[in-house]
């Protein structure tokens, strides 16, 4: 089955004719989402809602419900829809090495997974992988009943095309982490070449530096010398920023290169909402 596509009942909001896309980021602790409209190169709205703590499927559900007829965003018609699924159901595959008839082999070995689970996936043409992964299919069943078809994608594939994508050749490692709620995306490129994809679940900043130490550590990288990437939910004047700056030497952050307008809320820095943003 190719991702977005849905055999249920279509009502559908959906329009070429328009100008407008809409990009919808879900996880368990929390959702955003995004309208661009093309005709002028313009960001129309950006809202977060972030949980205090993991949440399930159903709630998950109706705050996007609720969210989307706050803002009458079930009444716009849209030429583009993506949804974004975040989560840590997903593993990457080789493509060489990719079954499609053998799918739920890949994630049942770092992953916990029900035998009613619909798993679906993404290719990666930059790093000639394949993302497998569980998308939350209440939220794709909702969204295609009111906006027809459409597109969905895991958080971690838009992320690992665009780092890729964005670098220049360094046969020095460095380490790119997307801080997003209480979990984080670490990556390691080197030679515009993935050497590395994790997603990690922290309660303090002590976890936090914990996972980048560790990661450095097995991949052999000196915390004096590699680079660390921040982009994300984070600041320099965060908990998390002050731990590792403390324990490791060369730590900046990094930079979405876009070139949007922004008609309302407008991104906290040029390095946040990083999947969001490039989803379009």
């Amino acid at each position: 089955m190719e991702t977005g596509q849905l055999t249920i009942r279509k009502t559908n909001n959906l329009t070429k004719n328009s100008n407008l896309e809409l990009s919808i980021q879900v996880s368990l602790n929390g959702l955003s989402f995004s309208t661009l409209d093309r005709t002028n190169n313009t960001i129309t709205k950006i809202k977060h809602l972030n949980f205090k703590k993991k949440q399930t499927p159903f709630y998950l559900l109706n705050k996007l419900k609720e969210a989307l007829e706050n803002d009458y965003i079930l009444d716009l018609a849209f030429n583009k829809v993506l949804v974004i699924h975040h989560n840590q159901l997903s593993t990457l595959v080789p493509k060489e090495l990719f079954n499609e008839n053998a799918i739920a082999d890949y994630l049942k070995f770092n992953a916990k997974i029900l035998q009613t689970d619909f798993i679906t996936y993404d290719e990666i043409s930059v790093n000639n992988s394949v993302n497998v992964y569980v998308p939350y299919i209440n939220i794709n069943n909702f969204i295609f009943e009111n906006f027809g078809e459409f597109t969905y994608k895991h958080a971690s594939t838009l992320l690992i095309e665009n780092i890729l994508k964005d670098q220049v050749e360094d046969s020095n490692s460095k380490m790119i982490v997307n801080v997003c709620y209480d979990r984080f995306d670490l990556l390691v490129v080197k030679n515009k070449k993935l050497e590395l994809y994790n997603s990690f679940e922290y309660q303090t900043k002590k976890d936090f530096l914990y996972y980048i130490l560790f990661t450095a550590e097995q991949l052999k990288l000196d915390p004096e010398t590699f680079q660390l990437e921040l982009i994300g939910d984070i600041k320099q004047d965060d908990d998390l920023y002050a731990i590792v700056y403390k324990y490791i030497r060369h730590v900046n952050f990094g930079n979405r290169l876009g070139s949007f307008n922004y008609r309302e809320d407008k991104p906290i820095s040029s390095y946040s909402d990083y999947t969001l943003l490039k989803s379009f």
